[in-house]
C-alpha cells in the first residue's frame, strides 16, 4: 500500500471516529436548554439502578463521582428496577426539593420487560414535562433499546429536540460486553461508572452556572 493511500486511510478513520463521537456524545449549548439558567438550588439524579449505582463499590457510582468532580451535592433518587411508569408514579419525591438540574435516566428496564417503545417514551415525555414545569433543567441521559439495533436512539433524540433538554445519548456506549467496565451483563463496575461520569460532566457543568 502506498504512503498516500495509507495516509488517506488514516484520515478517513479519524473522520469516522470524530463523527461517531460527535453524534453519540455531543453536548448541548446551555443557551438552547429549557429553563436555563434555572433559579433552582438542588441537583438531582432521578432514575433506575444505573443511577442508584448497582455494581459499584460505595461512593463510586456515577452520581457520586459527578458530585466529587463538580464539588456540589447531587441528590440520588435512583431506584433499582424502576421502569418509566414507576418513575412517573414517584415524581412526588421531587416535591421536597427546589430542582435546578435533574439528570433523568430511565428506559432500560422497560426494554428488559418488553414494554412497548411508544409507552416508554410517552411516560418519559410526561416526566420531562413535569420536571420542566418546576422550572428545572432536564439533563436527559439515553440508553440503548437493544443490543442489536437501537429503536430508542431516535426517540431519545426526539424528546431532546421537542423539550429542549440537555442531552447525552447512550451513556453505556462501548461498555456492554467488556469485562473491564461491567460488573454484570447490564451494570457497570467502578471503572464503567467513571466513564459515564466523564461523559456527563462536560454537559452538566455549564448548566450549574
Amino acid at each position: 500500500m502506498s504512503r498516500s493511500v495509507q495516509g488517506a486511510t488514516v484520515v478517513a478513520a479519524i473522520l469516522i471516529f470524530v463523527g461517531v463521537w460527535y453524534f453519540a456524545f455531543r453536548t448541548t449549548s446551555p443557551g438552547s436548554v429549557a429553563n436555563y439558567p434555572s433559579s433552582g438550588t438542588d441537583i438531582i439524579a432521578f432514575g433506575d439502578s444505573l443511577v442508584a449505582g448497582n455494581g459499584s463499590t460505595h461512593g463510586n457510582d456515577f452520581v457520586s463521582v459527578l458530585s466529587k468532580k463538580t464539588g456540589q451535592t447531587i441528590v440520588n433518587l435512583g431506584v433499582p428496577g424502576d421502569t418509566t411508569a414507576a418513575g412517573l408514579a414517584r415524581l412526588h419525591e421531587l416535591d421536597q426539593y427546589h430542582p435546578k438540574v435533574v439528570l433523568l435516566l430511565l428506559g432500560g428496564n422497560d426494554h428488559l420487560r418488553n414494554v412497548p417503545t411508544a409507552t416508554t417514551f410517552a411516560n418519559l415525555s410526561t416526566i420531562i414535562e413535569n420536571i420542566e414545569s418546576r422550572g428545572a433543567i432536564v439533563l436527559l441521559l439515553g440508553v440503548k433499546g437493544s443490543l442489536f439495533g437501537d429503536q430508542f436512539a431516535p426517540e431519545f433524540e426526539r424528546l431532546h429536540t421537542k423539550y429542549n433538554t440537555a442531552f447525552v445519548s447512550n451513556v453505556l456506549e462501548g461498555l456492554f460486553g467488556k469485562e473491564k467496565y461491567m460488573s454484570d451483563e447490564v451494570h457497570p463496575n467502578d471503572l464503567g461508572y467513571t466513564v459515564i461520569a466523564d461523559r456527563v460532566y462536560p454537559v452538566l457543568v455549564p448548566l450549574l452556572n
